[in-house]
């Protein structure tokens, strides 16, 4: 594998932009299974919870809309209505991403939004390519696609 290097990749955190587009997609995700426990929930002692079918669908939409999104299209709805792209920066011949790839992007979303994203945030201003945790992991980088200082070339 070679190494990346400077005239091969330059970035930008767009934290802006990065945290609009969670909002948009988290909202859209989060108001999804609000409606499936408001209509498949059933009462425990401290709340709601999912069971069999319902629980499976919840997973799938989430599975489908975050990373099947990305991988199909280059971002999910968020980040394509603020011209976000995520980028494969593995040494291989194409910058669309795997199925892996963002399977392991969005396993740790969960980390990078605790505490109101502050590990994110960190991580995008401080990390070489503004990457957060799931990018780091994954290989990934996410460009601003309007943005001509942005860009990834692939020497093969």
């Amino acid at each position: 594998m070679t190494k990346m290097t400077p005239e091969q990749i330059a970035t930008k955190p767009n934290l802006r932009k990065r945290i609009f587009a969670g909002l948009i997609d988290y909202t859209l995700l989060i108001g999804v299974t609000i409606v499936l426990f408001i209509y498949f929930g059933e009462k425990i002692e401290n709340g709601y919870q999912l069971n069999g079918f319902p629980a499976l669908v919840n997973a799938l939409i989430w599975f489908s809309y975050l990373i099947g999104f990305e991988v199909k299209f280059g971002g999910t709805l968020g980040n394509l209505m603020f011209d976000l792209q995520v980028l494969s920066i593995k040494d291989n011949k194409t910058t669309n991403l795997t199925l892996w790839q963002s399977f392991k992007r969005h396993m740790f979303d969960i980390l990078d939004l605790w505490f109101f994203g502050l590990l994110g945030i960190i991580l995008i201003k401080n990390t070489q390519y503004n990457q957060r945790l799931g990018d780091l992991l994954a290989k990934t980088i996410v460009i601003d696609t309007k943005d001509s200082e942005q860009f990834y070339k692939r020497f093969t």
